[in-house]
């Protein structure tokens, strides 16, 4: 069996919740991914072109700093890798997330939390982050899962 990290970011908290249950649901370990300044409610509102998320949205070399690069990426397999859907693809501090680490060989297994998107071009935008790694879409994963579903999921990976 492969050794599995789940790694999300989640400012709002919502993609916490299904990062928490999946990393139970599939024995795995977790990892939060931080923004070295955390975003504010202001900084998250998509409706302000001038909010923090639409500038580094609207910049595809926007690499927002992580608040430590201290993951034990080495000692895994496959990473199931979560995050919400900004603009149709995943938050720019996903690329330095991926940009932060050797990621050849291993398996990057992609779910998300969305207002309404599916994943877009997200994979494809992200491929060039990781080279070297298994780039797998996911799922999106809104609303409550039971753990028999998750650990299927995984297991199905």
């Amino acid at each position: 069996m492969s050794k599995i990290l789940v790694a999300y970011f989640s400012p709002s908290g919502t993609t916490a919740k299904i990062a928490k249950s999946l990393a139970y649901a599939a024995d795995a370990d977790i990892y939060e991914i931080r923004p070295e300044k955390p975003y504010s409610h202001a900084d998250l509102n998509w409706t302000n072109n001038q909010s923090r998320s639409a500038v580094e949205m609207n910049d595809l070399s926007a690499r927002p700093e992580l608040a430590d690069k201290d993951a034990d990426i080495a000692a895994y397999d496959k990473i199931l890798l979560g995050f919400p859907i900004w603009w149709y693809v995943a938050p720019r501090i996903i690329n330095t997330f991926l940009e932060s680490y050797d990621l050849t060989g291993k398996d990057i297994i992609l779910f998300a939390t969305s207002g309404g998107s599916g994943f877009g071009k997200t994979a494809e935008l992200l491929a060039p982050s990781c080279p070297g790694a298994n780039l797998i879409e996911g799922k999106i994963l809104n609303g409550a899962f039971s753990a028999k579903a998750l650990k299927d999921w995984v297991a199905s990976l």
